[in-house]
């Protein structure tokens, strides 16, 4: 049964990420919050997840020229440098706090979200 949910939950944040929302961010909530996964070996899977997800969602996003090129290099470049620094301190953090950074990143983005006021 807990293939089953793992599925749905895999199905449900994909397509979450075809829109471009972070549905690995959610699955990472799903594995950690209510699989039981702990932190370190949720954000591994998270990011093998969204390699074969990003990668079927950008045709479509670049066909309908929906990616600016010349946005997307530094933001790559700059993201591939990040995520290096970002991986190395992360394994080496303990897991308790670990889970209290991503759950103070959630819980800003959330009130940021709930305040945002819409773009004329």
């Amino acid at each position: 049964m807990s293939w089953l949910m793992s599925a749905l939950a895999g199905a449900v944040t994909g397509v979450l990420s075809g829109f471009g929302v972070g549905g690995g961010t959610l699955l990472l909530i799903y594995m950690t919050a209510f699989a039981g996964v702990e932190q370190h070996l949720a954000q591994g899977i998270n990011l093998l997840y969204f390699l074969p997800t990003a990668a079927t969602a950008l045709p479509a996003h670049i066909k309908n020229g929906y990616v600016d090129k010349k946005t997307a290099m530094p933001a790559i470049l700059a993201g591939l440098a990040g995520t290096a620094a970002a991986a190395w301190v992360a394994t080496t953090l303990d897991v308790h706090l670990l889970r209290r950074f991503f759950g103070a990143f959630l819980i800003y983005i959330g009130v940021r979200e709930l305040f945002r006021r819409p773009r004329a």
